[in-house]
């Protein structure tokens, strides 16, 4: 199978969790002629339209014709390929679906080390503006986006 034909499906390979959700559904996208390969790997990453040292933020699918997709837009690809999945694709036509898919992807990816118990918080602490003297604890994750 030639996946410059069909497509590849990138996916962070330094994200622990990212690895084990490409390695459970890579059977499945071979079966529909998709690929599956780190955005780490040599020359996928700049085919994919990315700058080098810039923020893995969303999985990226490069299409067979060239095209690039990003995160809800590259599951859409690829659901719409796999006939008991296209409902799916089809849901996401219905107004407001899109819009939620795209948050709760953008959540969940910027929290995708917490799901492979790697993200440690990390305290910061904030000045508040009424008197100068007040401060308070605010946590925020140490992780590095999709």
């Amino acid at each position: 199978m030639n996946a410059d034909e069909t497509g590849w499906l990138l996916y962070d390979g330094e994200c622990r969790w990212c690895v084990k959700a490409a390695r459970r559904v890579a059977p499945l996208l071979r079966r529909h002629r998709f690929e599956t390969a780190p955005l780490q790997t040599p020359g996928l990453r700049e085919r994919a339209g990315l700058k080098a040292g810039e923020p893995l933020v969303e999985m990226k699918l490069l299409a067979g014709d060239g095209a690039v997709f990003g995160g809800v837009e590259a599951i859409l690809h690829i659901v719409r390929r796999i006939w008991w999945a296209r409902p799916l694709y089809v849901l996401a036509f219905v107004p407001g679906v899109k819009g939620c898919a795209r948050r709760l992807y953008r959540h969940v990816a910027a929290r995708r080390d917490c799901f492979s118990g790697t993200c440690a918080p990390e305290e910061k602490r904030i000045s508040d503006n009424n008197d100068g003297k007040t401060d308070q604890t605010d946590l925020k994750l140490n992780r590095t986006p999709l």
